[in-house]
C-alpha cells in the first residue's frame, strides 16, 4: 500500500489536493517535511501523509471529522 501526500485547505471549505505518492514511509515522511516547509506558509494549507489502499480511501479517511481529544480534567 502506498503513502499519499495531500494538501489540505480548511477555508472556505475543506478541500483536498493530492500531491504525490510513495512506496515507503521514509520517502513519504521526508518529502512531507520538505513540503510543509515550502507550502504551509505560502499557501495556507497543511500537508498530510496517509497510508491507504487507494486514493479514494485516502481521501475518505482525510475527509472524516474526528472528535477532539479529551482534555485533562474532563470527567
Amino acid at each position: 500500500m502506498p503513502y499519499y501526500l495531500y494538501k489540505v485547505f480548511e477555508s472556505p471549505i475543506r478541500r483536498l489536493e493530492k500531491l504525490e505518492s510513495h512506496e515507503t514511509f521514509k520517502e513519504a515522511s521526508t518529502r512531507a517535511k520538505a513540503l510543509r516547509r515550502e507550502l504551509a506558509l505560502s499557501e495556507g494549507c497543511t500537508v498530510k501523509t496517509i497510508f491507504a489502499d487507494n486514493e479514494l480511501l485516502a481521501e475518505d479517511i482525510l475527509s472524516q471529522v474526528r472528535e477532539p481529544q479529551p482534555e485533562l480534567g474532563d470527567d
